[in-house]
């Protein structure tokens, strides 16, 4: 993803991490408890490339079990990875888990391909059975009620420790490669929860009447997510527009320019125009406004609809919306539209997971190509982008009030991912993903966003298996093929997730 500083970072998840053993076998095999730790050093070295890490160490007693878990709890850790690096009793294990209470992921990883038949030891064996005990912590998990989850392969390591008697140099195997990445994605997933759990999301305006699906109980978004909903009022965007300076203004052109391309007319769409310099002047001054908003209400997500009295102030205020909007996303302050608060939520999970996550929702089937492009008139997130995003002066905005500028853009080439958050019959949010190709196939020049999306299943299938999850008509656009990262993500969170 393109990078664009953010106004406000965000947080690396906390990460445990320890390894197990028999107490019993240091004094059987010198030289074995060393060789297992430096194994635990290492996916400690890997893992921070993605969080926070806090590693144990050994653990290979029941009463070290205890002290393990409480320290856990001291770090704050938001995932526990239990490295099986040899056979250990469950009763070590489990008391970890009952005292810590972070989800746990085994890590079943064998640092040999293959061991030396001919020359292998007993202490040799010990140093590659970590699968043996697996089974032993899955049974006792599973009557303690506790989840847990699984990952197996090779360690990977990119040298063989002396104290080996067969090849360790494992990190381009192909069980290498995809066990290390399961485990990053189980890194950044956890990410997400801590985020949310401490995030501000701005509800400004209302949603767009009549659209039930996008209606959210805000309650339940806190209660299921952690976050907070701060509810704005367009007077509070509007003190915000009072205050801004004409630098403000000019900084925020300068910025426009750089990321934007500012076309001329629309060929086909007479209401599509080049933006005047009024209406560049306006959006960036409001866009000013949005930015003030965002740092005074300390948000990280903002979810906004209003559609003014007919030539009111505020209706004019609102047709300046979109540019500053599609600025903020790009900056890690993503935007949805009429309201929808639960895409929001999708669209913060995308940018916290660096896939992008621009505000979309069916524009029109292309049989001729069997794509379904992806769009809406805006917010944009300029750094997911093929090439340069245009700006468009509208005539008017489809099915709202107000006239102004809009994007006119279209996600990079190459795998994506959809994430829509719903909310089910019984009040639970729902995670739904889809993973396909955007093509570079024709869009419209109609000043919105669009994306032709070749999917897995032809458009009338994908459609009717999607419409069948009863999801809202929006989602968050990403880049790559994120299914699986999303469904860690959905399994952390607690929330049911599904894979079309």
């Amino acid at each position: 993803m393109t990078s664009i500083s953010a106004i406000k970072p965000s947080k690396k998840a906390r990460i445990g991490l320890y390894s197990v053993g028999l107490r019993a076998y240091w004094e059987q095999f010198p030289g074995l408890r060393e060789r297992l730790t430096e194994y635990g050093q290492y996916i400690e070295k890997r893992m921070s490339a993605w969080g926070d890490v806090f590693n144990y160490g050994l653990v290979d007693t029941e009463g070290e079990g205890r002290k393990a878990g409480e320290w856990l709890n001291e770090q704050q850790v938001d995932l526990v990875f239990c490295h099986a690096a040899t056979y250990s009793t469950s009763s070590t294990v489990l008391p970890v888990h009952q005292i810590n209470k972070a989800p746990v992921v085994f890590l079943n990883l064998q640092p040999t391909e293959r061991i030396s038949y001919d020359r292998t030891t007993t202490g040799e064996w010990l140093a590659h059975c970590g699968a043996c005990p697996v089974p032993e912590f899955a049974n006792a998990f599973n009557r303690a009620a506790i989840p847990f989850r699984v990952v197996s392969g090779l360690l990977g390591l990119d040298y063989t420790p002396a104290i080996s008697l067969t090849n360790e140099i494992t990190h381009e195997r192909k069980e290498a490669v995809r066990t290390w990445i399961e485990i990053e994605e189980w890194v950044r997933a956890a990410a997400v929860p801590r985020n949310l759990q401490h995030s501000r999301f701005g509800f400004l305006g209302n949603s767009y009447s009549g659209m039930l699906d996008m209606y959210s109980d805000f309650t339940m978004i806190q209660a299921q997510t952690g976050l907070h909903v701060e509810v704005l009022e367009m007077c509070d965007l509007d003190r915000q527009l009072r205050q801004v300076t004409p630098q403000e203004v000019k900084a925020k052109l300068d910025e426009v320019h750089r990321m934007f391309q500012i076309n001329g007319d629309s060929p086909s769409d007479p209401i599509a125009r080049k933006p005047t310099e009024e209406q560049l002047e306006w959006s960036c001054k409001v866009a000013a406004a949005q930015e003030r908003l965002v740092r005074e209400y300390d948000l990280d997500a903002l979810s906004y609809y209003y559609h003014g009295a007919p030539g009111g102030e505020y209706e004019k205020l609102q047709s300046g919306f979109i540019v500053g909007h599609s600025l903020l996303t790009a900056r890690g302050i993503p935007c949805s539209g009429e309201g929808d608060l639960k895409t929001a939520v999708a669209m913060k999970i995308c940018d916290l997971l660096g896939t992008g996550g621009s505000f979309s929702e069916i524009v029109v089937v292309d049989y001729v190509d069997d794509t379904i492009l992806l769009g809406h008139d805006g917010p944009f997130h300029i750094a997911i982008s093929e090439g340069r995003p245009v700006l468009r002066g509208m005539g008017l905005y489809h099915g709202k009030q107000g006239t102004g500028v809009s994007v006119e853009a279209k996600v990079r080439t190459g795998a994506v991912t959809t994430l829509n958050v719903t909310q089910t019959g019984d009040g639970k949010l729902k995670l739904i993903s889809s993973e396909g190709e955007s093509t570079n196939g024709p869009i419209m020049r109609i000043g919105n966003t669009q994306t032709p999306i070749k999917f897995r299943q032809a458009p009338d299938d994908y459609m009717t298996s999607w419409f069948a999850e009863a999801p809202t008509h929006h989602c968050a656009l990403s880049i790559g093929h994120n299914a699986s990262l999303f469904a860690k993500v959905g399994e952390l969170m607690k929330v049911k997730h599904v894979t079309l």
